[in-house]
């Protein structure tokens, strides 16, 4: 029998690899700039066209790289960071595998051009699906040009699952942002389709974010800085009032290295308590010095997840630096009374011994006054006059149409369900059965039982079909501002506003763009009143930029279930019985009105037999 276990070619076996390390675009852009970190270059241009579907160019100024370092720099597993399994525990470098270029050539069309200082000519090397197609030297400056030029070429099943343009796009500047804030002495550009987006030159920390997300952050950065013998902590965090929902800009790095850690996330959640509301998110840009051999970066082939030797204690310490620049940045509540409020309090003498001595105060009252004399004289004509109480009561109902669950049966009230229940008149001489409990949930007697409505959620679904209607039929009702708002948004912001214009449009928002990065918000829908326009414009462009897929009709449901969550009544919000009644109305003339968009009840019926089960157990 012959023997089944053989080597897998190179060219496959890099094919394999480029599947963890080069999963789309800004993979490929990600490698390379780190590289051109590595090699110390103090400029990097990114080039990209189509989301980086045609074309991924990086130029950088670095050192530079020899003939055979050329050449040997594709090879699967070559690298100049390390040179033994010791040296893993003390990297001070962004990659060290050796993986990264030979991945990308095994997927791509690679054109590379480099040379060093000390060199008369560069190197010209042409590589496609990992195979040298030409080298040749040529005059080049100093630093290295890569060309990566149609990604996933040669396998049609993985660039068939790439993104649209918009989001390759997004990916790519995000992979950007997160290697240029940490890097603050480097310049960087990014450009598309011939178009220049991101312009960064060096500059401080606290500039560099400034820069890269809008003037606005600026004013909610609270400084940390905590030196320790585990760890130095150096960055911004951000005020209380920053606090967000979602899209919360939050990066942390080691080392140099962009990392995720929810640990440490949380640590930071907890150092705020009670001054930000519960289940919101503050920015932080925190950047940790840890030794190198305390932590493992071999964990994840993206390396953003990091293994920490000592975590309990470096959750305290980060713990700790952060409430203590609240602290002293005044973030926390404090009372704070104005001289002019404080009432002046009469100083008392004590040092004479011939004080007057004080009588204890009296109350003076009338123990035959009868408060319901009065009543009792003018009401009492017949009996006790009780029938009074109930006056009314015999008045006609108007049926409640429960088409969902009763199959349009007219409405019917028992005798123990009618002892109890609140009855207000619509009119003179009709009554709505239906009451409201706590400012939540709208209680309507049905034939089988009480039904209760919870009366946000039941909002949130009439207004997610209203607005899904709306975006399909692309039809909005607006209103223009008295004055226009000016928002600044992160490139991430712009490109997701760009994709979902058209959406935005139809649900009645007017924007306007006044370039980098700022916009005016000119209209908004009709029927926000008391929303902020800005806030909700922001969560609607985070909720798209929080979509994974690329169907549009996903899109649509996604902006407007955020849409209606947004503009919904809020929880304790009283109604009228007409209000109440047009809330049921159009819950059920809704596709779905058992539940909200994300799957949670909106009705539950407590039945006849539940009800009378804790009455006569």
């Amino acid at each position: 029998m012959n023997d089944v276990i053989h080597l897998l070619p190179d060219s496959v076996a890099n094919q394999i690899a480029a599947g963890e390390v080069v999963q789309r675009p800004a993979s490929v852009v990600k490698e390379l700039v780190e590289n051109a970190i590595d090699a110390g270059a103090t400029k990097v241009q990114v080039v990209v066209s189509d989301g980086g579907r045609t074309l991924i160019q990086v130029i950088d100024n670095g050192k530079g790289m020899s003939e055979t370092d050329a050449r040997l720099a594709f090879e699967r597993h070559a690298t100049s960071k390390i040179s033994s399994a010791d040296d893993l525990f003390a990297l001070t470098t962004m990659g060290f595998r050796g993986e990264a270029l030979a991945s990308i050539v095994a997927v791509a069309q690679v054109e590379l051009t480099t040379r060093r200082a000390g060199d008369e000519l560069g190197t010209s090397i042409v590589m496609s699906g990992s195979r040298l197609e030409a080298q040749e030297p040529v005059a080049a400056p100093v630093g290295s040009n890569f060309k990566v030029k149609n990604l996933f070429f040669n396998i049609p099943a993985r660039r068939k699952f790439l993104k649209s343009v918009q989001t390759e796009l997004n990916n790519i500047v995000t992979e950007l942002e997160r290697v240029a804030l940490v890097n603050c002495d480097v310049e960087f550009t990014l450009s598309h389709n011939g178009n220049e987006m991101i312009s960064l030159p060096p500059s401080s920390f606290r500039q560099r974010i400034v820069n890269l997300f809008g003037k606005k952050v600026n004013t909610h950065l609270i400084e940390v800085a905590v030196e320790s013998t585990l760890i130095n902590i150096k960055g911004f965090v951000g005020a209380p009032e920053s606090a967000r929902k979602k899209g919360a800009l939050q990066y942390f790095f080691v080392n140099g290295r962009y990392m995720r850690h929810p640990y440490f996330a949380k640590a930071i959640a907890e150092a705020y308590g009670e001054i930000i509301p519960q289940g919101e998110q503050v920015p932080f840009f925190l950047c940790f010095d840890v030794e190198p051999s305390r932590i493992d970066v071999n964990i994840h082939p993206t390396k953003t997840e990091i293994k920490f030797e000592d975590e309990s204690d470096l959750w305290k310490i980060i713990s700790a630096a952060v409430k203590e620049s609240l602290g002293r940045f005044n973030a926390a509540p404090s009372l704070d009374f104005d001289d002019d409020d404080i009432p002046e309090i009469p100083a008392m003498d004590f040092s004479s011994d011939k004080s007057t001595p004080v009588a204890a105060p009296k109350v003076s009252y009338n123990p035959s006054y009868n408060p319901f004399s009065k009543y009792k004289s003018e009401n009492r004509t017949s009996g006790d006059n009780w029938e009074m109480l109930y006056g009314g009561i015999d008045g006609g109902s108007k049926p409640l149409d429960l088409s969902p669950f009763e199959d349009n049966d007219d409405f019917v009230v028992n005798d123990s369900a009618s002892a109890v229940q609140t009855v207000i008149p619509a009119s003179e001489s009709e009554f709505v059965p239906m009451s409201q409990y706590k400012g939540q949930y709208i209680l309507v007697p049905v034939k089988s039982g009480l039904m209760w409505v919870h009366q946000r959620r039941a909002h949130i679904r009439v207004l997610f079909e209203k607005y899904r209607q709306q975006i399909k039929e692309k039809r909005s009702a607006s209103q223009g501002l008295l004055f226009p708002e000016r928002i600044e948004l992160t490139m991430a912001e712009a490109l997701a506003l760009e994709t979902i214009s058209d959406e935005l449009a139809s649900l009645g928002f007017d924007v306007s763009s006044l370039g980098g990065g700022t916009f005016v918000l000119n209209a908004v829908p009709v029927g926000i009143d008391g929303l902020e326009p800005s806030k909700l414009l922001s969560d609607v462009i985070q909720s798209a930029m929080e979509q994974t897929g690329d169907a549009r009709e996903k899109l649509c449901d996604r902006l407007a279930e955020t849409m209606a969550r947004d503009v919904a009544i809020v929880a304790g919000q009283l109604l009228t019985q007409e209000e109440m009644s047009v809330l049921i109305d159009d819950l059920f003339n809704t596709a779905m009105p058992s539940h909200t968009p994300d799957g949670k009840p909106v009705i539950y019926i407590m039945n006849d037999a539940e009800i009378d089960r804790n009455f006569y157990r």
